[in-house]
């Protein structure tokens, strides 16, 4: 089995940061790192020959109907469980327009902005590892 691709998207206004409430369901919270019921940076999936930068900004539209119109790279991290190896490529969004709205709600119950110093403490593990990177100047440990 081979390690799988993902990115995360970390949109900050305000220092806030916005996060999605993955559903509970283990089937349709769709992870295979285990993320249910947590919360999470938009993110997902890199489709076979789309770019990193590409795939952040697909995903990002695709959960919140947020159009990035700049992404830069942040991070990467290794997110392995005993059934799942994913990379995850860290974006940070600069530049986007539109408002945020709840695009998958079978998968994402809610998105909410949160303090970066008022974080809640079940955070899906690949977005907390970039949170983590972001606070402290890190790309890749």
């Amino acid at each position: 089995m081979k390690p799988g691709i993902g990115v995360g998207v970390m949109i900050i206004k305000e220092n806030k940061i916005l996060l999605g409430l993955r559903n509970p369901d283990k089937i349709k919270a769709s992870s295979e790192l285990q993320g249910q019921g947590t919360w999470t940076m938009p993110g997902g999936k890199v489709e076979f020959m789309e770019k990193l930068g590409d795939a952040a900004k697909r995903e990002l539209e695709e959960e919140t109907s947020l159009k990035a119109t700049k992404v830069e790279f942040l991070c990467i991290s290794d997110d392995m469980t005993e059934t799942a190896h994913y990379v995850t490529v860290g974006f940070i969004v600069k530049e986007y327009s539109g408002e945020v709205k709840t695009m998958e709600p079978e998968t994402i119950l809610e998105w909410k902005w949160f303090d970066l110093n008022d974080l809640p403490t079940n955070l899906y593990k690949p977005s907390q590892k970039c949170i983590e990177k972001y606070k402290n100047g890190i790309i890749y440990e």
